[in-house]
């Protein structure tokens, strides 16, 4: 027995250790990361300074504008060019760069976490195959995304700051402030803006609205698909199977976004039917761009036609491409989910795309992500339609901007009761890090199994 007791208490010590590590797994950290800062900006956010009016927002107003600025995800309970003063805004521009530039670092780092998991000949295929940085090199990794921030956004602002001062009668003290906020929240799909309007009072000047939309599609495209474009953009041939997805992917989904927008809204009297031609093309295209996450709108989303907010909430639910700014599922899951259906449809055994093929822990991985993004969504439009009086298309609208962490409204947001705006932070948590540290969990925890069962197939469809 004696020589028993020290074998049970290593084994006892050995299994303390292991749960222990369990909670420093990385996707924990993240998470525990993001509440943190989360809860600080609220915190700051209820000071008096933090308020133009003197005192400090409740703890529910706090919570939802810091989250809302670190998710980037833009719905807002409050004015964010009034009600808040300079300090306010200053706490929400750097929660905004926080959540942008963290999210895309630490999604980037999450990945090295996934790629380091496995053996050296899978890291170094996995090197091969994405041609990135993720094997080893953390700190250039780092780099490069903190480069990329300052190229888009002080590009983004040196194009739209002249045109503020002298196209539309601002100060150049205040051009100068509302560039550079306006840069940060497009380039971080933040969608927050210091006007109760958004930029509806730029509508169809391409002079604002196009740095804006430009730097909402590289924000949200992907750090890794950005650091492979700007390395290889003449070598298309090279180019990774997730780059090649992602950009057919973000194309389809832009021009189909740009037409439905401007062909649905042409005639309608409250968006782009008092614009002229040039007009209505310039805000159609904007509003083709800002589903994908964006979230700044430069027409009243409440006017829009019904078609046009449920092509809308598609759009949204899709969201931009991996280890970016955006949210949504991804464009390279549903482009995994369409390229399975074209297998399936062909009666093929494997899914091919672009000369590869699809291992089937990603199929998984996008068919869990999809079905479980859309449990989430369903379940809290159900809770909002019983507890509310609020109609179907406008509470499911809020949803899933919300969870895809776009920011677009109809307006609906600050009429809720704080219990649905608490809802609403959960989701925009859960829509911004929860697909990350989900697949990274999936990732971590590839396993085969060692023994097979007999085959037995149910009745579909």
């Amino acid at each position: 027995m004696r020589d028993r007791d020290p074998r049970r208490a290593l084994q006892r010590s050995r299994r303390l250790f292991d749960e222990a590590r369990g909670w420093l797994q990385p996707a924990r950290v993240f998470l525990l990361l993001f509440v943190t800062v989360d809860l600080v900006g609220t915190f700051l956010l209820m000071h008096p300074y933090a308020v133009s009016g003197g005192e400090g927002l409740g703890f529910v107003e706090a919570l939802f504008t810091a989250t809302t600025a670190l998710s980037v995800c833009g719905l807002s309970v409050v004015s964010v060019g009034t009600d808040l003063s300079a300090f306010g805004q200053g706490v929400l521009l750097v929660l905004m760069q926080v959540g942008g530039m963290g999210i895309m670092t630490l999604a980037a780092l999450l990945g090295t976490a996934v790629v380091h998991r496995f053996g050296l000949r899978m890291q170094l295929n996995v090197q091969a195959e994405t041609r990135s940085l993720w094997v080893g090199d953390v700190r250039g990794l780092v780099r490069r995304v903190l480069l990329i921030f300052l190229v888009v956004q002080g590009a983004t602002f040196v194009l739209i700051t002249p045109r503020l001062w002298l196209a539309h009668g601002m100060a150049p003290s205040e051009a100068l402030y509302s560039g550079l906020f306006h840069s940060v929240s497009a380039f971080n799909n933040a969608g927050l803006s210091l006007y109760d309007d958004s930029l509806v009072r730029f509508s169809g000047d391409v002079f604002v609205l196009g740095p804006i939309a430009l730097a909402v599609i590289l924000g949200g495209i992907g750090f890794p698909v950005l650091i492979e474009l700007w390395h290889r953009f003449r070598l298309p041939r090279v180019w990774s199977l997730h780059t090649k997805i992602t950009l057919a992917a973000s194309g389809v989904l832009l021009v189909f976004g740009c037409l439905g927008v401007t062909a649905l809204e042409w005639s309608n009297p409250g968006t782009l039917g008092p614009q002229d031609w040039w007009g209505r093309i310039v805000d159609g295209f904007f509003h083709g761009v800002v589903p994908r996450s964006g979230g700044l709108n430069a027409v009243p989303v409440a006017e829009m036609e019904d078609a046009t907010l449920l092509m809308t909430i598609m759009l949204m639910f899709v969201g931009g491409g991996s280890a970016g700014t955006a949210g949504g599922i991804k464009v390279a899951t549903l482009a995994v989910i369409f390229f399975v259906v074209v297998a399936e449809v062909r009666s093929h055994d494997s899914v091919h795309v672009f000369d590869r093929q699809l291992p089937t822990s990603v199929i998984r991985q996008s068919l869990s992500l999809v079905f479980l993004s859309g449990t989430v969504v369903a379940f809290a439009t159900l809770l909002l339609l019983t507890a509310t009086t609020h109609r179907f298309l406008p509470v499911l609208f809020e949803v899933v901007s919300a969870f895809g962490v776009v920011g677009l409204s109809t307006g609906l947001t600050p009429e809720l009761p704080p219990w649905a705006q608490i809802m609403l932070v959960v989701l925009m948590v859960a829509g911004r890090i929860g697909p990350i540290t989900f697949v990274t969990a999936l990732a971590m925890r590839d396993r085969r199994r060692r023994y097979g069962l007999a085959e037995s197939r149910p009745i579909i469809g």
